[in-house]
């Protein structure tokens, strides 16, 4: 996971691919964080992106890396029920404070990728896999 994590921090941005229905979703991402053997995501309760991924856990994440490297992390998002990682995705977040509070009413989903198959793949190369 620690390889997974480590790419995603490299790249900064990354994408989350979701279905709407029969409609394929993609959106940037950043908030991601290793605990418990586990690479961890952030989404808020309000979004479509929580509806969609309850509806349908199958997603990737997909990043890239100046070097021409992209990651590819497919699986079924398990959304975690112990608040410990909302709370750490906030302590390196603060400014998601502002979003997810008890003012707000929005609430930090972390979810984590089950069944899940990660790639590193080179430009011009095969992939090696990750996990």
């Amino acid at each position: 996971m620690s390889r997974i994590n480590d790419f995603l921090n490299e790249a900064g941005v990354f994408y989350l691919a979701t279905t709407d229905g029969d409609q394929p979703k993609l959106r940037p991402l950043g908030l991601h964080l290793e605990a418990d053997g586990k690479v961890l995501f952030g989404i808020g309760d309000f979004k479509a992106v929580y509806r969609q991924l309850k509806a349908n856990p199958k997603c990737e994440i997909v990043a890239s890396k100046q070097d021409g490297h992209w990651l590819r992390y497919t699986g079924k998002a398990v959304f975690e029920t112990d608040e410990k990682y909302a709370e750490q995705a906030l302590e390196l977040m603060p400014h998601l404070k502002e979003i997810y509070n008890e003012k707000t009413g929005n609430k930090m989903m972390m979810f984590h990728l089950e069944d899940a198959a990660a790639l590193d793949i080179a430009v011009m190369g095969d992939g090696e896999t990750l996990i």
